[in-house]
């Protein structure tokens, strides 16, 4: 892997490590039911309202001309020109797709939620380990993200 290819995944890394954990919430449950519950309403959502990818044309990019004179003043003008926009794919259906995800989510009684990462000094100070049943959160609550992609949501003192 090149040098500056690997920078940018280190960037990105260490990017993902500071944003907070968005999930889904319920109290007292267990993350692993938690999954299911998720993967299952991901599943319907994707069901009801499949992916569709459509195609549309970028408008066109106009070069503006310019001007080139030389030492003794004589100039001459180039004329602007346009150039191809490109296209982009997009799905019109992801939208409501989210929502029924999260409608699904919340029948099953589930609310989302954004927990914040915790300070090193919070996550040097805690024993690691992995959340396994979602505790009661508060404004003093925070996440420490494992390296094996779990969590550990712990109070701050």
């Amino acid at each position: 892997m090149k040098p500056s290819l690997r920078a940018c995944f280190a960037a990105l890394a260490l990017l993902a490590a500071c944003a907070p954990v968005e999930t889904y919430y319920k109290p007292g449950v267990a993350v692993d039911r938690l999954n299911r519950d998720t993967t299952a309403c991901e599943v319907k959502a994707l069901r009801d309202v499949p992916v569709t990818t459509l195609t549309r044309p970028r408008p066109p990019i106009f070069v503006p001309g310019n001007r080139v004179c030389d030492a003794d003043g004589n100039c001459r003008g180039h004329r602007g020109y346009y150039i191809h926009g490109g296209y982009e794919t997009y799905d019109p259906n992801l939208g409501l797709r989210l929502r029924v995800e999260r409608q699904c989510m919340a029948d099953k009684g589930y609310v989302p939620v954004s927990i914040p990462v915790c300070p090193d000094t919070v996550a040097r100070a805690v024993p690691p380990r992995a959340t396994t049943r979602m505790p009661t959160l508060t404004e003093r609550s925070c996440v420490i993200r494992n390296r094996d992609g779990s969590f550990q949501i712990v109070t701050r003192g």
